[in-house]
C-alpha cells in the first residue's frame, strides 16, 4: 500500500491492474518546450481512454495562486470550476496493450513525499520500468528530426538515441527527482529529454509531442496512432515555412543551425563523443532568439481551440 495516503483518493472502481506492466509519467511544469508534455497528456487522455486508478490532492500538491484553475463565467452565475488534474491511470495502445499513466501537473510541493507515494504504486503494481518525458528549448533547426538526451539506467536506450551527453547543473523538476528515487530504489528507469528549436519552444509544436509519443512507445513497446498528429504537423511547418520564406534573417538562421547541427551530427556518425561541443554556441542563442521573435510571436498568437483546457 502506498504511502502517504493524504496525497491521494484511490478511486472505488478502480480497474484491475496486472502486474508487470510499464509506468509512463507525463508532468507539465517548469519546461515543456513545444507543449510536447502538455500535447501528449492530452493525446493519451482524449484518444485512448483512460481509467482512472487514483486522483493526486490538489489542496496538498497544488499552488492555486501560482497556476489558477478555470472558472466559466456564464452571463450572471457561475457554471463550472476545473482546477488541474494529476492522476494515476489504466490505459490500452492502439493494439489493447495495457500500461500506466501517471499525468498532469508538476506538484508544487512535498516533492519527496510524492516520489515515494509514485515508487510505491510501482512496487504495488509490480511496474516493469519508469519512463519520463520533458523537453527543453535548443538552438536546433526544426528541418531535421528532434534530438533527445537519455538519462537513467537504461544503456541500450542511452547507446541508441541519446545524441547529447553534457555534464552540467540544471534546475530541477519533480521529475528528475522521482527518477532519481526510482533508480536508487533498483528500477528500470529512462528519462528522456527532448531538444526542441528555440524558436519554436513557446508554440505548440505538434513535432515535439511526436517526438515524446516515439519515445514513450521505443521505452515501453507500445504502440500509437499518431496519423491525426502527423497531419497537424503538416499544417504547423507550412506556416513556419510560409513565414520564414518571407524573413531572409529568419532563412539565414536556419541555414546556419543546420550546417552546426549537420556537422554535430557527421561527428557522432565518425565515432565523436556526443557531448555539448559543437551542438551548442552560447554566444548565438541571443542572437537567434532576437531573429525568432517575430516567428515566435506568429506562432504564439495562432489559435489553437483548447486555451482553456487544465492539465
Amino acid at each position: 500500500m502506498p504511502a502517504h495516503r493524504d496525497l491521494f483518493e484511490r478511486l472505488a472502481d478502480a480497474p484491475v491492474v496486472p502486474g508487470g506492466l510499464p509506468l509512463v509519467v507525463l508532468l507539465t511544469g517548469f519546461t515543456d518546450a513545444g507543449g510536447a508534455v502538455s500535447g501528449a497528456i492530452d493525446y493519451m487522455r482524449e484518444d485512448l481512454d483512460p481509467h482512472v486508478i487514483a486522483v493526486f490532492s490538489n489542496d496538498v500538491l497544488l499552488d492555486y495562486r501560482a497556476r489558477r484553475p478555470i472558472v466559466t463565467f456564464d452571463k450572471d452565475h457561475l457554471t463550472e470550476f476545473r482546477p488541474p488534474r494529476l492522476e494515476l491511470s489504466l490505459v490500452h495502445d492502439a493494439l489493447g496493450q495495457p500500461f500506466l499513466l501517471l499525468s498532469g501537473y508538476e506538484p508544487d510541493f512535498v516533492w519527496g513525499a510524492f516520489a515515494e507515494t509514485v515508487i510505491a504504486f510501482a512496487r504495488e503494481f509490480d511496474v516493469s520500468g519508469l519512463t519520463w518525458v520533458h523537453a527543453i528549448a535548443m538552438p536546433v533547426p526544426h528541418t531535421r528530426e528532434l534530438g533527445v538526451t537519455v538519462s537513467g539506467n537504461r544503456t541500450e536506450l542511452i547507446a541508441a538515441q541519446s545524441i547529447w551527453q553534457p555534464r552540467t547543473q540544471v534546475p530541477a523538476t519533480a521529475g528528475h527527482l522521482l527518477e532519481y528515487r526510482a533508480s536508487a530504489a533498483g528500477l528500470l528507469v529512462a528519462g528522456f529529454v527532448l531538444l526542441v528549436p528555440h524558436y519554436l519552444a513557446e508554440t505548440d509544436y505538434p513535432a515535439a509531442t511526436l517526438s515524446a509519443i516515439d519515445r514513450i512507445a521505443s521505452s515501453t513497446g507500445r504502440v500509437f496512432d499518431l496519423d491525426g498528429l502527423r497531419d497537424d504537423n503538416l499544417e504547423y511547418l507550412a506556416k513556419v515555412e510560409e513565414q520564414i520564406h518571407g524573413n531572409d534573417e529568419l532563412a539565414r538562421m536556419v541555414t546556419g543551425l543546420e550546417e552546426r547541427y549537420d556537422a554535430y551530427m557527421a561527428n557522432l556518425s565518425d565515432g565523436g563523443a556526443p557531448s555539448s561541443a559543437g551542438l551548442i554556441h552560447e554566444s548565438d542563442i541571443p542572437s537567434a532568439d532576437e531573429l525568432a521573435a517575430e516567428l515566435e510571436r506568429y506562432l504564439a498568437s495562432r489559435p489553437n481551440g483548447d486555451e482553456d483546457k487544465p492539465n
